[in-house]
């Protein structure tokens, strides 16, 4: 689902969704974007004006209890727009490319 100019609803949806319950936890309800106008966390671009949203909505996330889980959701599902866990799209790039550079660890056989 987009908005005008193709850019994701993610955060839109998100402000309708109920308050969680004992019985449904969500990290998602607990974010400090969630009060935040969703524009703000989808700038046009990451210089100029956007370079400007860029880094105020960074500066929320640094606070947010829930940042963590966020980046994690955006690594796993691959978000390419906007800010997620206070990383930029490029961020995210960058640590896509040096997690694919890193070999995987092996595991030593206990003798």
């Amino acid at each position: 689902m987009t908005r005008s100019g193709g850019r994701p609803h993610t955060l839109t949806a998100l402000k309708r969704q109920p308050a969680p319950t004992p019985s449904v936890p969500d990290w998602r309800h607990q974010a400090l974007c969630r009060d935040e106008d969703p524009e703000l966390f989808f700038p046009l671009g990451e210089t100029g004006p956007g370079a400007v949203q860029l880094e105020e909505a960074k500066r929320i996330c640094k606070g947010c209890p829930v940042r963590a889980l966020c980046l994690e959701f955006a690594l796993d599902t691959r978000q390419q727009d906007g800010v997620w866990g206070g990383t930029s799209p490029e961020d995210r790039r960058r640590m896509h490319r040096s997690r694919r550079r890193k070999p995987p660890a092996t595991e030593t056989a206990a003798a």
